[in-house]
């Protein structure tokens, strides 16, 4: 290949990788709205959606496998609290895994309200990694790990 060749090749592919960019930003972006939809709307169903099948949600207090049991965890939790002001942001682009372009990585912070039944109401923060893999043409979280910052003390 010649020098020039090789240099339009390059630029062709810098180009590629942009336009996938900002398309798989605006995505996730639309991604993370629906998702914080869902929790403000304390709907497991529309959850769990969001989950493949195979899916592993690491919580504090463990793992839970399968879009089938993180519906049930959400549909437990959401007759026992109600969350309000749900906020997602993603603290960079996603990361691409492999050559596909069907997986990314991607990481930021969490925060919403939560008012329990006999208590609240309680703001509540973190930080959140995930791997998402297409399906067809939507994302699904096949892992979500997240934490809890503790609160600042008084």
């Amino acid at each position: 290949m010649q020098g020039w060749q090789s240099g339009l090749l390059s630029q062709w592919l810098l180009n590629r990788r942009e336009f996938v960019l900002t398309i798989t930003i605006e995505q996730f972006d639309e991604f993370n709205k629906k998702f914080d939809e869902a929790f403000n709307n304390n709907d497991a169903v529309a959850v769990a959606a969001f989950f493949t099948e195979d899916a592993v949600q690491v919580t504090p207090e463990g793992p839970i496998y399968g879009q089938e049991a993180i519906e049930k965890h959400f549909a437990d939790l959401f007759t026992q609290i109600h969350i309000s002001e749900h906020i997602n942001k993603t603290d960079r682009p996603p990361h691409p895994i492999g050559t596909a372009g069907n997986e990314v990585w991607r990481n930021g912070e969490w925060s919403f309200t939560l008012q329990g039944k006999s208590g609240g109401p309680i703001q509540l923060k973190g930080y959140w990694s995930a791997i998402n893999v297409r399906e067809g043409d939507d994302w699904k979280i096949r892992m979500l790990t997240y934490n809890l910052t503790p609160a600042e003390a008084k």
